[in-house]
């Protein structure tokens, strides 16, 4: 079977799973390098130590982090699974060990900072629409503007990760700017509209982000995501139960979201410093 045929049985298949059009992409894209690195190999014939060479290629030459490298695992598997009707390679049965990386993390200050020092009202709008409802990058892109309710003060957030619907709080400021932003530029579809119409993209919000980033002095590692992980370390240090913390956040499983216990400071300003019994 050539190269572009097993690409289009896999998204065939994908989409009549009913998955999600980001892992459709985010399948084929890891597809084609699988194929590339097996060129002039029957791939339904390969064999475990020439997979097992593709992890570490992965892993050695690629660098691929954590989740990429399950990316990876996941979409060879089905592929054998799915497209071969095989069993998958037992070589992918290995269970990757999970980084201990902490998320970066903005104060209420620093992020009240961002927001001052953008001017542009569009671009204020984007920030506070992020931090105030911890929502994904693709998110804030895909609301609508019929689901803003203003009168149940609710933001419907519509097939998010793991194409599940759910929503979320609407702030009385995040509302205040929006009827702002609304009457100035009047938006048709979607809520954050490009110059065009139609989708605003993603580069132009992290150029939005790095921008406000830079005016307000701040010298952390930090990504348009980081809002949404600001968003919740400040929910856990005002003690939400990290329960209601998952569902605003859309995590499947709670241990995703107990991540940001270990970067809280509600537990960890309870705990007085031996330092603070000295006399110096």
């Amino acid at each position: 079977m050539k190269k572009q045929a097993i690409i289009d049985r896999v998204v065939q298949q994908l989409r009549i799973e009913n998955y999600s059009e980001a892992t459709v992409k985010n399948y084929s894209s890891a597809l084609k390098l699988f194929l590339q690195y097996a060129s002039g190999l029957q791939v339904d014939k390969i064999t475990d130590t020439e997979i097992q060479s593709y992890l570490y290629y992965c892993t050695q030459e690629k660098k691929y982090s954590f989740s990429s490298m399950k990316q990876v695992l996941a979409t060879i598997k089905f592929l054998y699974i799915k497209v071969f009707h095989q069993d998958a390679p037992k070589v992918l049965d290995i269970k990757l060990r999970r980084p201990t990386t902490l998320p970066s993390i903005l104060s209420a200050v620093e992020i009240s900072r961002l927001i001052k020092v953008t001017s542009n009202l569009k671009h204020k709008t984007i920030l506070l629409l992020i931090y105030s409802g911890g929502l994904r990058l693709g998110e804030l892109l895909n609301l609508k503007i019929g689901d803003i309710d203003s009168h149940a003060m609710k933001i419907h957030v519509r097939q998010a990760k793991g194409k599940k619907d759910r929503y979320i709080m609407l702030s009385a400021k995040t509302l205040s700017l929006l009827r702002r932003y609304y009457k100035t530029y009047k938006p048709h579809d979607f809520l954050i509209e490009g110059q065009k119409g139609g989708k605003y993209s993603p580069k132009s919000v992290q150029n939005v982000f790095k921008s406000a980033v830079m005016k307000a002095g701040i010298k952390k590692k930090v990504t348009v995501h980081s809002l949404r992980h600001s968003f919740a370390t400040h929910l856990l240090d005002e003690g939400t139960d990290i329960r209601y913390i998952q569902e605003l956040l859309g995590h499947k499983r709670l241990e995703t979201t107990q991540i940001y216990t270990h970067v809280s400071s509600h537990s960890i300003n309870k705990i007085k410093s031996p330092a603070d019994n000295l006399d110096i």
